[in-house]
């Protein structure tokens, strides 16, 4: 049976964030927590019994566009500052997955040696993760819904990976973002099961709930991840086409209280 994890970022925002701890708890599961003090986030956490499963490092200036700083030339000092900050937020609320977003890289010609950086940034903080027991994961995202994100396709992650050779740092395999850019869900995962660490979900088009009402066959999609043995959470990180509890029917069958 998959264990499925709500994104706080994108289920239950009618509440504030305070309140959405206790209303996936309520729902039965087990993206960026900085607007919560770590000791607070912590305490929400143990109060409703959950798990956080990840969440995102500090991105940079998100209301100016930035979307990452671990490809940025000329940010290293801050990416570092980045970690340590997060670090803080994974000892304080017992999470073991940190998601290092890589930044918005528009000018091609800056992409070799932002690939330097990133590289050499992500190796650091495989180590620095790796003194706490933290895993650091990256995630491929589409450009259509992030312009200009510098690791665009499921296949670009395994090679960083390679390049990278560390083994604290894994794949976030977001299943709406790797069909729009590059498909072949499945034999990815068959492929690279090993070197994925955490999943996210939702539907193909419009990135509403995991249900039959797009692209992806999810029930195929579940069962083949129980038979390959996948043990880590599937993070819930879609647009509820109306409220969260309403949209939650589709994980009748996978053991979620839905209504």
């Amino acid at each position: 049976m998959p264990r499925f994890a709500a994104n706080l970022s994108t289920l239950f925002t009618d509440r504030p964030l305070e309140e959405r701890f206790k209303a996936a708890a309520a729902c039965g599961f087990i993206q960026f927590p900085y607007a919560l003090l770590p000791e607070r986030v912590g305490d929400l956490v143990a109060m409703n019994g959950l798990e956080l499963a990840v969440f995102n490092a500090p991105p940079g200036d998100w209301a100016a566009g930035e979307r990452g700083l671990a490809a940025l030339p000329g940010r290293e000092e801050e990416f570092r500052d980045s970690i340590e900050l997060a670090l803080t937020y994974t000892d304080l609320t017992d999470c073991f997955r940190l998601h290092v977003m890589a930044g918005v890289v528009e000018d091609e010609d800056l992409w070799p040696e932002a690939l330097d950086t990133y590289t050499a940034n992500l190796a650091w903080a495989a180590e620095r993760c790796a003194e706490e027991d933290v895993k650091v994961v990256i995630e491929a995202i589409n450009t259509g819904d992030m312009p200009g994100y510098f690791l665009q396709r499921p296949d670009d992650a395994v090679q960083v990976l390679e390049a990278v050779d560390h083994d604290n740092l894994a794949l976030l395999y977001d299943l709406y973002h790797a069909q729009i850019i590059q498909g072949g869900l499945t034999d990815f995962i068959e492929t690279h099961l090993e070197n994925i660490a955490h999943i996210q979900v939702a539907q193909v088009p419009g990135r509403h709930e995991p249900d039959q009402g797009g692209e992806i066959n999810w029930p195929y999609l579940f069962t083949l991840l129980d038979a390959h043995g996948y043990s880590g959470w599937i993070g819930c990180e879609y647009l509820p086409r109306t409220t969260t509890e309403a949209g939650l029917r589709w994980a009748r069958d996978f053991g979620l209280s839905a209504p």
